[in-house]
């Protein structure tokens, strides 16, 4: 199994952008600290295309260390914005593995995981590469928008799927808040553990931590190539 039923609550409560006609394939987009899946879903319903379904849930609401604690949705806790700053090893697994229960779901459900592109952004970014990179499924591919890669030391012995996933990144060049310097870090990382032809990282030099028009453009293109109309 890649997951269990604990993520059920998450994707009962999550917003989902059903598809207009047959749905053959899914996008699971995780969303930023403090955020909800609302935004993200409005997002995807501009970018859509007509045989695939998006699911944006909601992270739970927990204490963020960095927040002095304050209770905010959050899918891991945070220490911390720097590669070296100690991570929620426990968290972020468990975070994963529900990610990972949603993947099973879809596919008892008729959409097999190569026809899942898990995404996000910052937070929700980060968890959906981990998950991507320990899930035991391929995916069709990972769409990373301004962030990170969680527990970057444990790869590639925590890496279990096959080395050809597809992964965009995505990162604006003024981000005050997960430097451009941290993308290219990720990026270089990714590209020693996975084939490194099919890592793309792309930066905007205008945008600050949030996303743009020409982003998700790029994104929508991701999403058509390796998840075709079939």
């Amino acid at each position: 199994m890649c997951g269990n039923n604990m993520s059920m609550p998450l994707l009962a409560e999550a917003v989902t952008v059903s598809g207009m006609e047959k749905e053959t394939a899914a996008v699971i987009f995780l969303h930023g600290l403090g955020d909800t899946g609302h935004g993200w879903a409005d997002v995807m319903a501009g970018i859509r295309l007509p045989y695939i379904k998006y699911i944006c849930p909601h992270a739970p609401q927990i204490p963020v260390s960095l927040n002095m604690k304050t209770m905010m949705p959050a899918w891991f806790d945070l220490m911390g914005l720097s590669p070296d700053c100690p991570q929620d090893e426990s968290g972020i697994k468990k975070a994963a593995e529900n990610i990972k229960a949603i993947i099973e779901h879809e596919a008892k459900n008729g959409i097999p995981p190569h026809r899942i592109i898990l995404g996000g952004f910052s937070q929700g970014g980060a968890l959906s590469l981990y998950t991507a990179l320990t899930c035991q499924h391929q995916l069709a591919g990972v769409v990373a928008l301004s962030c990170w890669l969680p527990l970057h030391r444990s790869f590639p012995s925590a890496q279990s799927g096959s080395k050809n996933l597809p992964i965009l990144q995505c990162h604006g060049v003024m981000d005050p808040m997960i430097p451009v310097q941290f993308g290219a870090m990720t990026s270089e990382k990714l590209k020693s553990i996975l084939n490194p032809d099919l890592i793309t990282f792309k930066t905007y030099p205008e945008l600050l931590h949030g996303s743009c028009p020409q982003e998700m453009a790029g994104v929508k293109e991701f999403i058509e190539k390796y998840l075709p109309r079939i």
